[in-house]
């Protein structure tokens, strides 16, 4: 397997601003929310403490925070010294016994393809789309999520999102009602991430899949660069693990940046390419009966 490697993520050290994310009623430490700068792509990711640090310290700026489980709520940087998230209150649906005989499965998702890309997007998420079939009532269950990542550490961590597909056709509810955390092993692996104790059925109009990369302490990536020529040192910063990618042919791709998903052509992705492919996540579905 051919594996390319582009690196774009930068880490500055200056303007920066900190603070602590908690429950508002048990007024206990928030694991990995999502923070975002409103409409920028500066991101970071809370720590297990609840405490995070953003590279920004405009006042009049808002962050947005985000994470299963709780309301989404946006702030003005200034107000982000602690911030209190509202638990969501959980619906709870009739309870149903279903038989699954998991005696037939099939993988979705496959692409022809067989060289494999990984970008450093940051805190950025990109959404793999899996339309609907009809095929899918003989296998209506999701059974297993599959991705290929290359991870420098052991034991990196990843968050992984599966979505409704709203009335715009972007992302849009979360299936799962918690985060859910993946530790994955060090090196180039295909992960088969078993989901089949949240009994999802594959949703009618579609289903979109992503994986949120967490900018912690834990998945930090150290390197140090020489200049030769200017005979100085630096440190570069990048988070573990790499996702890696696929070239397929299609029109556009769902990103989650700056506190919202946003519909990039491929024209946008590829500006300054002849090559009008997109890079998508490489991410697979095995669907069992």
């Amino acid at each position: 397997m051919k594996v390319f490697f582009f690196l774009f993520f930068v880490v500055t050290l200056s303007a920066q601003t900190k603070g602590v994310i908690k429950d508002s009623i048990t007024g206990q430490p928030i694991p990995y929310v999502s923070v975002w700068v409103e409409n920028e792509t500066i991101g970071t990711t809370a720590e297990f403490n609840g405490e995070f640090v953003i590279n920004t310290n405009d006042k009049n700026k808002n962050l947005v925070f985000s994470v299963l489980g709780y309301e989404r709520k946006i702030c003005k940087v200034s107000d982000a010294q602690t911030v209190l998230l509202n638990p969501t209150a959980l619906e709870l649906g009739e309870v149903m016994i279903y038989n699954k005989k998991e005696k037939k499965q099939v993988e979705i998702g496959k692409t022809s393809g067989f060289i494999q890309e990984a970008f450093d997007n940051g805190p950025r998420m990109d959404a793999k789309f899996f339309p609907y079939d009809q095929n899918y009532k003989k296998t209506q269950w999701i059974s297993k999520v599959t991705i290929f990542t290359d991870s420098k550490i052991e034991d990196s961590t990843i968050k992984l999102h599966l979505y409704e597909v709203d009335e715009n056709g972007f992302p849009g509810e979360e299936l799962l009602q918690k985060d859910f955390i993946i530790t994955l092993k060090k090196g180039i692996f295909k992960h088969n991430i078993d989901v089949s104790k949240f009994n999802l059925t594959f949703p009618k109009k579609g289903l979109f899949v992503a994986f949120e990369k967490l900018i912690i302490e834990k998945n930090k990536v150290e390197r140090v660069i020489t200049d030769p020529n200017f005979k100085t040192t630096k440190i570069k910063i990048t988070y573990s693990p790499l996702v890696l990618y696929n070239a397929v042919e299609k029109d556009y791709l769902f990103s989650y940046s700056g506190g919202k998903w946003i519909k990039k052509t491929k024209e946008e992705l590829n500006e300054f390419s002849t090559n009008r492919n997109v890079y998508e996540p490489n991410i697979t579905l095995i669907l069992t009966n």
